[in-house]
């Protein structure tokens, strides 16, 4: 073979290394401006050698280049093409920094994680540029400021993740426009002022260890008819809690302990049907009696109503329930003999009826503890001789 022949095929081959390359290599210069702008956010200290971000060179390679061994190697996923930016999704290695504004730039993004780190600031406003972001997960990290009202322009918004942060505030009145959440998390931040109202698909919402306040009104929950989780324990919620709430029609899980509730209206479910299992309603100021309709809610399991104000006795009607296993009831002022029919059963019902005025509660059985109140303490709180 001649030289010249060997010399056409080497140049050949270089040229298809050469156009391989280049067709994996096509990152949108935008989306490469925007990841550098983020790492540079990042405080170098806080890079570890081991860490996802160390991996970013930019000098080496293109972000979205295959196959990744060296360089990129983690944090990122690109669309099929090679050419943006569709997830990232950085690791849990301690990094400091803010989150600059020119994330608003992966306009392809459906996947912002940057949980369990130490980002700081406020939550940048342009995100709502990130219209096809589905997941947005900053749990877990020492954000401030308020919830920017721009993130209720994130329509296909799926999932939205701040807790574990500082923010302060209260929560955007517009929430109820992200028209496909479905999970809302932002328990532990310093959030105050009422509910507003919520978004029409939500499944499960989280609000727990804030300042929230104010009565729980219907307005905030109309037309949620996907609910299955509500989480918004340790607050300061205050008032009634009406009947409508309990029938919510999909409502599983109730837990709305540590507030300042006053009052339960319990109505039965309609037509006797319900998926309500779990309800938390202890450590709030709640009077009156222990709700009998409760025990129509046909797959409750589990109840809690300790360390309220309640008075009267327990209904028969708690004894009789087989799906109830769990019952916390301490801390009242409940009368009269406690249902033998939680002792004698095959399984027997675990939790508390402990530091009330009921009489012959058996001492041997766990459920009894702790201890009753003394005589003078039920009497005083009775105003005479509590009765049954």
């Amino acid at each position: 073979m001649k030289l010249s022949s060997i010399s056409n095929a080497a140049s050949c081959f270089l040229l298809v290394i050469v156009q391989i390359s280049l067709a994996v290599a096509l990152t949108s210069p935008q989306d490469i401006s925007a990841l550098k702008a983020f790492k540079a956010s990042i405080k170098p200290s806080s890079i570890q050698p081991w860490s996802c971000l160390a991996s970013w060179d930019f000098t080496a390679t293109d972000p979205c280049a295959l196959p990744r061994r060296t360089h990129f190697t983690c944090g990122l996923l690109c669309s099929s093409d090679s050419t943006r930016v569709t997830q990232l999704t950085l690791d849990p290695a301690g990094y400091s920094g803010q989150l600059t504004p020119l994330i608003s730039q992966l306009t392809q993004l459906t996947i912002l994680d940057l949980s369990d780190n130490y980002f700081f600031g406020p939550i940048p406003a342009s995100i709502s540029s990130l219209s096809n972001l589905q997941m947005l997960t900053l749990r877990s990290n020492s954000f401030s400021s308020s919830v920017p009202d721009s993130l209720t322009q994130l329509k296909n918004l799926d999932s939205l993740d701040l807790s574990y942060n500082s923010l302060s505030g209260s929560l955007p009145k517009n929430t109820f426009l992200m028209s496909s959440l479905r999970r809302l998390d932002l328990s532990y931040n310093k959030l105050t002022g009422s509910l507003p109202k919520l978004p029409p698909n939500l499944s499960e919402l989280a609000l727990k260890n804030n300042v929230l306040s104010g009565v729980i009104t219907k307005n905030s929950f109309d037309g949620l008819t996907q609910l299955e989780v509500i989480e918004l324990s340790e607050n300061s919620f205050t008032g009634t809690l009406e009947a409508w709430f309990f029938l919510l029609p999909a409502l599983q899980q109730v837990n709305l302990s540590n507030n300042t509730l006053t009052r339960v209206g319990i109505s039965k479910p309609v037509d006797g049907r319900s998926d309500l299992v779990a309800v938390d309603l202890g450590f709030n100021k709640i009077q009156g009696y222990l709700p009998v309709n409760f025990a129509d809610y046909p797959m409750l399991s589990s109840l809690s109503m300790r360390y309220n104000r309640l008075r009267g006795g327990i209904p028969l009607e708690f004894s009789h329930k087989k799906s109830l296993k769990r019952l916390f009831l301490d801390g009242n002022f409940l009368i009269g003999k406690a249902p033998i029919g939680f002792f004698s059963g095959d399984v027997p019902v675990a939790g508390r009826l402990g530091d009330n005025c009921l009489q012959g509660c058996p001492v041997s059985s766990q459920l009894c503890s702790p201890s009753q109140k003394s005589y003078s303490v039920c009497k005083q709180a009775y105003g005479r001789k509590p009765r049954p």
